[in-house]
């Protein structure tokens, strides 16, 4: 037996109590198009790990370099001093190294920039030149 004659009380259906009682509207899903859209797209998902290595790639090659030479620098200052060639010590040829370790990285993110990346945006770019002629279509 309900305490209430009149059905519930909007009380309990609204947010707000003063808000009138409504009937519960019927939502309808818009019909989905044909094609999957580019939002949901897995191929964004590929280039997103795809730059995501070639990011870490590159910044370890750099920073990996700078990080041992730091190192060799704070625990091995014997190793450093060492002379390499007559009158030019470790330390010196190392740090002057770090140029050409850092042109290193700078074209190994290119490198993997045209191999896997740019193909991969590429193919977006296009998928989604598709979908706006579909769209401007309808």
């Amino acid at each position: 037996m309900s305490h209430e004659p009149y059905g519930p009380s909007p009380a309990y259906d609204a947010t707000y109590p003063w808000q009138p009682h409504t009937a519960p509207s019927q939502h309808v899903a818009p019909p989905r198009p044909p094609h999957s859209p580019l939002g949901h797209h897995s191929d964004l998902r590929v280039l997103r790990s795809a730059y995501r290595w070639q990011r870490r790639t590159a910044a370890f090659t750099a920073l990996g370099y700078f990080v041992l030479f730091l190192a060799l620098s704070a625990f091995a200052p014997s190793v450093m001093t060492t002379g390499v060639v007559d009158g030019l010590p470790a330390g010196l040829l190392l740090a002057l190294l770090q140029i050409p370790v850092t042109w290193l990285a700078i074209a190994l993110y290119e490198r993997t920039a045209r191999r896997r990346v740019d193909p991969i945006a590429d193919r977006i770019r296009k998928q989604s030149e598709l979908d706006a002629k579909r769209e401007a279509r309808r």
